[in-house]
């Protein structure tokens, strides 16, 4: 058998012109349609959102809705620039076609974990229930969005650690970050104290907060005093929360707490400690069982 070499490289430069050129312009439109897609994503959300008032939250959910649609986007145009390169090798795209639902179907029963996650992913992007950079509990994690898709989010805790969740595993999210945030304080001082004046105290902790240029931007309302929420063991426990920005309630807190410290030790209000009193009871006549103390001392021998 006689090998044309002549032939093989003739053969080849004419697949080159023809289907080779092709293909060649397939891969340049598919990576042009990409950078086409995102720009439009841009200016798309863009406008959708420019009637939006709360920046933050247009960004949060501008980010997760286009991260969403531009892996769906890129994955609907690689496929089909990768059956239009299977057709110029000379490969049929009927019976691909048709094998691939064929196993589309099988996966389908196989996988059904897999699009219990995409359906629930759906439904948790429509209802704007979890966006990028909101700080969220989900299936027994918490912590900040880093990523939202129709397969899972992933979070990032306090600690650095990154959990990645199902979207199939989460039943119920609580978004501590959604639109507005607040923060709860439970303010105990002892029983001797006055409650009035130490409510007092805080609106004028709380307004001194609200006039620092550092932190007057991240409080929305003054501080809610609730009131007197309950006599515990060693304190009565004032009950307030504030309102502030997306994700900003944990810093006002910590320099709320820290004024109020200061601001207590200054006019001596007691902040308790757990502590026990011991009382022997009373007669109605006024007079009291005494109150028998032994002390016992302990001398150690030296060793």
């Amino acid at each position: 058998m006689n090998f044309d070499f002549q032939k093989v490289l003739q053969d080849a430069g004419e697949w080159m012109i023809s289907s080779g050129l092709r293909i060649f312009l397939i891969l340049i439109l598919t990576l042009v349609a990409i950078k086409t897609c995102q720009v439009f994503l841009d200016r798309f959300f863009q406008r959708l959102f420019q009637k939006r008032k709360d920046e933050i939250e247009i960004k949060k959910r501008s980010d997760t809705l286009k991260a969403v649609a531009r892996q769906i986007l890129v994955i609907v145009i690689f496929v089909v620039a990768l059956l239009m390169v299977l057709k110029e090798l000379g490969v049929e795209i009927g019976p691909i076609l048709a094998a691939a639902g064929v196993v589309g179907i099988a996966v389908g029963f196989g996988a059904q974990q897999l699009v219990k996650d995409v359906i629930q992913g759906f439904f948790i992007l429509l209802d704007d229930q979890i966006r990028v950079g909101d700080v969220v509990q989900i299936a027994g994690k918490g912590g900040l969005v880093e990523n939202v898709n129709l397969r899972m989010v992933t979070l990032r805790d306090l600690a650095g650690n990154v959990h990645f969740v199902r979207n199939g595993e989460i039943t119920v999210v609580t978004n501590m970050t959604k639109e507005y945030s607040r923060y709860v304080f439970d303010i105990g001082v002892a029983y001797r104290e006055n409650v009035d004046e130490v409510i007092e105290v805080i609106k004028q902790v709380d307004e001194d907060l609200r006039k620092d240029t550092t932190y007057k931007n991240y409080i929305l309302e003054p501080i809610e005093i609730l009131g007197l929420d309950q006599f515990a063991d060693s304190a009565v426990i004032i009950k307030a929360r504030t309102k502030t920005r997306p994700i900003q309630q944990w810093a006002v807190a910590r320099e709320f707490n820290r004024r109020l410290k200061k601001k207590f030790d200054e006019l001596n209000i007691e902040i308790p400690f757990p502590h026990t009193t011991l009382y022997m009871g009373q007669g109605k006549d006024g007079s009291a069982p005494p109150l028998n103390m032994v002390m016992h001392s302990q001398q150690k021998g030296n060793a």
